[in-house]
């Protein structure tokens, strides 16, 4: 005769069983989140750091200092997974080239435009929308940018104007910039440029932070995010208390027309409102930009405009002097 199990027996035993392998399987998970790869840190004292361009041939212009915005996706390293961009890796660095190249063509003439390459966070951390993980992330990121910043204060010519700009990513930085200059430092500010990001009401509390109300006021903080409806606002990008319309500079709901078929509104959400752009050259990303939003056109969409506002603020500060 064959010797039997009682089936209850049987029953806790198989669960017991499979309450082991989703331990070990738990387990091998955790073990695999904390199995991370950081890049070496950036040298900013070594020119290949930084994207440069002096265009002040009169010596009237401001120093433009751009942080660039979010290029890489997660990727591994020797079976580890980087949540960051690698500065030592030329292709991280011609990708976001890419990006600063493009804001250094309007940005860059009449002024000396600098721009670092940072370790900056990949997208994955950003489209979980999860705010925790985003700050935590980005601290590594923050810290990298605020060294090159404090890098170029230490060399630059301090009786020059100063510019501070960032799109996305880099817009975060120019937040965290503002907290972490000195107030001499700041006393030299023409704008900041805070494109596509928020402020937030704590942000504010900030005595560097100052929203903009108009076009040429000075130590001002200009902040905005487009969208084709406010419900496709993104909280962890675009949930801001600031905004002004680049076109127009009002903070109000007065309507401005742009490249004669674009209408651009301030909505009470405190975002731009478009009508009669569809944004369609800027393809959707994981459900998560591009979706309504218009997040990728805000550097460029109103070029024309930052432009034009850079040397109407540099004026009007100098001016002041």
């Amino acid at each position: 005769m064959k010797p039997t199990i009682n089936r209850s027996i049987q029953f806790r035993m198989l669960a017991c069983a499979i309450g082991a392998v989703w331990a070990l399987a738990f387990m091998s998970g955790c073990r695999r989140q904390v199995e991370t790869y950081v890049p070496d840190a950036p040298d900013y004292m070594d020119s290949t750091m930084w994207f440069t361009a002096d265009k002040d041939t009169t010596g009237t212009g401001a120093d433009v200092f751009y942080v660039v915005s979010t290029w890489e996706e997660d990727w591994m390293h020797d079976s580890k997974v980087c949540h960051y961009a690698d500065v030592w890796n030329a292709v991280h660095r011609a990708h976001m080239e890419i990006e600063i190249s493009r804001a250094a063509a309007y940005m860059a003439p009449g002024n000396r435009f600098y721009a670092p390459y940072y370790r900056h966070t990949t997208i994955d951390g950003w489209v979980t929308r999860n705010e925790d993980t985003i700050q935590h992330r980005t601290r590594l990121s923050m810290g990298d940018v605020c060294q090159a910043f404090d890098c170029f204060a230490a060399q630059r010519d301090n009786n020059r104007p100063l510019i501070i700009a960032g799109f996305s990513q880099g817009g975060l930085a120019v937040v965290e910039l503002l907290k972490h200059m000195s107030d001499e430092t700041y006393s030299h500010l023409v704008a900041a440029y805070v494109m596509g990001y928020k402020l937030t009401p704590q942000d504010t509390l900030c005595p560097h932070i100052r929203p903009a109300h108009g076009e040429t006021d000075t130590g001002v903080t200009i902040c905005y995010n487009t969208v084709k409806d406010v419900r496709y606002i993104q909280p962890v990008i675009a949930s801001s208390c600031v905004c002004i319309n680049p076109v127009n500079w009002r903070t109000d709901a007065t309507p401005a027309v742009l490249h004669d078929t674009i209408t651009v509104t301030v909505a009470p959400e405190h975002v731009l409102v478009v009508s009669g752009y569809s944004g369609d050259e800027y393809k959707p990303y994981a459900g998560f930009i591009n979706v309504g939003d218009i997040h990728s056109c805000e550097p460029w969409l109103y070029s024309d405009c930052i432009r034009r506002n850079m040397q109407k603020r540099i004026k009007s500060f100098l001016q002041k002097q």
